[in-house]
């Protein structure tokens, strides 16, 4: 197996990782502190990553993985979803707070990029997406969705309120997750491309967080707000035998971008914790980890875990890429991601001392932004049921 970046991601690697150094580190505390307020400064990062992005299909962070599997001539390829894993992770070394309000680089333009056609892949081309599917009370099931999408004519009538919006105050489009029909069950979900200024979507509060604050998270309420039937996303017809798997697919691309984002923090939390150590600690990788001091095994055990993250995620991101299945790979790489990355940021925090926790080091801002990345796109626990299905062929209505 070869498992290094080939030249032409290595060079994407390093050109994130630049922008990530000089652009989005200096002002990383400073939108931590100025929550809400707009980071003017991306829309330089922006517009170069619409340079880079130029000949993409899709454009955003997510490509299309049913038109991955069309592909059949391709061979085994990197794509688009490891291009953005690869650059995700570099960018969210420099703040995921800030990666996460780039715009035109929501988790929505992935949604768009999974279950799109191509006419919707054009159009909505360039457009910032934010993606909105949680809830009150419907807790981690995404199958519980109440907002509904009534059909009237040549239009779908929403009414609801979603919560926990990222970007949704800011996006140019909002993707929305609604059910035709209550009584369908899973089957009716449908995802609908809300564009900002629809009459009747409003959004009525933005959250205080403990977290990437530099991201703006929206409370949305939709009231009779008429969408095109042209702006629902796949397949419009209830299909009771598929369920909602053409939404679902939204998952597949999106969780190994979170997973990236987890694998940039964690690295970038080990990476200071070397510097500021860096007097007290030699590491020697020729000792077995039973001839070194404590501190030094404690930073060898995340290192590892770290590296384990990462492989997950390509392997998540490869197999989209390639047209293959990876709705387990997918939960595995976002769940380690996100376990790894929790528990190294508070453990680096704890071994840096007063240094970790006081507001002149980063250490302190990467973990609390740290918890959500084990959180949204599905929890800790969500990802453990989705691979135990998988693993013993249980349904969902098998194995609660």
């Amino acid at each position: 197996m070869y498992l290094e970046l080939p030249k032409k991601l290595k060079g994407l690697q390093g050109m994130a990782h630049q922008m990530a150094v000089e652009m989005l580190r200096p002002v990383s505390r400073k939108y931590d502190l100025a929550e809400h307020d707009y980071p003017k400064e991306l829309d330089m990062v922006a517009a170069m990553l619409d340079g880079m992005n130029a000949g993409e299909k899709d454009g955003g962070v997510g490509a299309s993985q049913s038109s991955q599997a069309k592909d059949k001539d391709a061979g085994t390829r990197n794509g688009a979803n490891m291009a953005a894993v690869v650059g995700i992770q570099e960018f969210c070394w420099g703040d995921v707070g800030l990666l996460l309000t780039l715009p035109r680089q929501g988790l929505g333009n992935a949604a768009i990029g999974a279950v799109s056609n191509e006419e919707q892949s054009k159009r909505f081309k360039g457009k910032w997406a934010a993606m909105a599917i949680t809830e009150p009370g419907t807790g981690s099931d995404s199958a519980n969705i109440r907002t509904t999408a009534k059909k009237d004519g040549d239009y779908y009538v929403l009414n609801g309120e979603k919560i926990f919006v990222t970007a949704g105050a800011r996006a140019d489009i909002v993707v929305v997750w609604a059910t035709l029909d209550k009584d369908a069950g899973r089957a009716a979900i449908k995802s609908f491309a809300v564009e900002r200024g629809t009459p009747g979507m409003e959004v009525t509060r933005l959250e205080h967080k403990l977290g990437i604050k530099a991201s703006d998270t929206a409370v949305i309420n939709f009231t009779d707000c008429r969408v095109h039937k042209d702006n629902l996303l796949g397949n419009p017809e209830i299909d009771v035998k598929k369920g909602f798997g053409g939404v679902m697919q939204t998952f597949d691309n999106t969780r190994p971008l979170v997973a990236a984002m987890a694998v940039g923090v964690t690295k970038a939390a080990l990476d200071r914790t070397r510097e500021l150590l860096q007097d007290h600690v030699n590491c020697n990788y020729s000792k077995t980890i039973h001839n070194v001091t404590a501190i030094e095994a404690e930073l060898y055990r995340m290192e590892a875990e770290w590296e384990a993250a990462r492989l997950l995620t390509l392997k998540a991101a490869w197999m989209a890429d390639n047209g293959r299945p990876n709705s387990m790979e997918a939960s595995v790489a976002k769940a380690k991601a996100g376990r790894t990355c929790n528990t190294v940021t508070l453990r680096c925090v704890e071994l840096c001392s007063s240094l970790g926790y006081g507001e002149t080091e980063l250490l302190e801002k990467w973990s609390r932004d740290s918890k959500i990345l084990d959180i949204f796109e599905g929890t800790q626990q969500i990802q453990q049921l989705i691979v135990a299905r998988r693993l013993l062929n249980k349904s969902s209505a098998e194995l609660k």
